[in-house]
């Protein structure tokens, strides 16, 4: 099991997302040279049947998932092997710098789980820690570090081999909007700082990136305090004061689509606070970018953001597609 990287496993044939309030699947064929999203299919869940979280168990009606889980993947052929997305917030992210890297990957290893232990929010033992490089400065070299606790992406995992499919890879929603981001025809330079703020149904996520490197990752809960304009105005202090940036080069607001209607002024209010703070246009994503439609498939906003992360899991390895 590879679990929570950005960019650093093989891609599926078929990328399915479990997240709070729906169930979605997608594949990609190759035309001309060129990907296209050949099939997909989302299925709704009633609140509560799925409510992801850190530290405890997340499915609570089992049935009502595992049927959604069979439909979405009978409707995309009834795969064997996928990589599977879930909710970020089942997991931490920290980064962490170290000015010598040790050689030998176990004392790496070693290394990175000795530095996050002391913020875990259960016994290490209990953790699935995976890492990958970040970006290198002048005072060492940062990793990005996922830590889950293992009974909870196992949990998912069984999931998906109770519809017979084998989760081979498991990463997080906003890493792979990350990757399709990255996987588009114009990504941003390596230099370019970006911000993607990330809305799912239950949390935002926020992401700074320099180039493809991560600098910077928050995750906020629906039901904690404060608006999302306040997360966002959070992060653009940080990003000034002690990143010391100096501009976005693009603002992405992902999921804006597929939120509940319930959502819409809180979503419109950060977009607001974004460009005015910023002065940076904010641009919806659009994995189009990366990954064709088919005429048949309605480019609805919705479809988009849920199609996002599914298409960057599955072009996560794009640079070995076939050309």
């Amino acid at each position: 099991m590879s679990l929570l990287s950005l960019r650093d496993s093989p891609a599926p044939a078929v990328a399915v997302e479990l997240a709070a309030n729906r169930v979605s699947a997608a594949s990609l064929e190759w035309r001309g040279g060129q990907p296209v999203v050949a099939a997909h299919a989302a299925e709704p869940l009633s609140p509560g049947a799925l409510t992801p979280t850190l530290t405890s168990v997340n499915t609570h009606d089992r049935p009502a998932v595992v049927s959604a889980l069979a439909s979405v993947l009978e409707r995309v052929g009834r795969p064997r092997r996928v990589g599977l997305i879930v909710p970020d917030v089942v997991a931490k992210v920290s980064l962490v710098r170290f000015e010598r890297v040790p050689a030998k990957a176990q004392e790496l290893d070693q290394l990175v789980r000795w530095q996050v232990r002391k913020s875990a929010p259960f016994a290490i033992e209990e953790a699935q820690v995976t890492y990958v490089p970040g970006l290198r400065t002048d005072e060492g070299q940062e990793f990005v570090v996922s830590l889950a606790r293992r009974s909870v992406i196992e949990e998912y995992e069984g999931l998906c081999a109770e519809v017979g499919a084998h989760a081979g890879l498991v990463d997080l929603s906003t890493f792979n909007v990350i990757n399709a981001v990255l996987a588009g025809a114009a990504p941003p330079a390596a230099d370019a700082d970006w911000l993607l703020v990330n809305v799912a149904a239950d949390y935002t996520s926020i992401a700074l990136l320099r180039g493809p490197s991560l600098i910077f990752f928050r995750n906020r809960g629906a039901d904690t305090e404060g608006t999302l304009a306040d997360l966002v105005h959070q992060t653009a202090n940080y990003y000034e004061d002690r990143l010391k940036g100096a501009g976005f080069a693009r603002v992405i607001l992902a999921g804006a689509g597929a939120a509940p209607i319930e959502h819409a002024p809180e979503i419109e209010e950060a977009r607001r606070s974004l460009e005015d703070r910023l002065r940076t246009p904010v641009e919806p994503v659009d994995p189009r970018a990366a990954a064709a439609l088919t005429d048949r498939i309605t480019a609805a906003p919705a479809l988009l953001d849920a199609l996002t992360p599914l298409v960057g899991l599955l072009l996560r390895d794009r640079e070995k597609m076939p050309a």
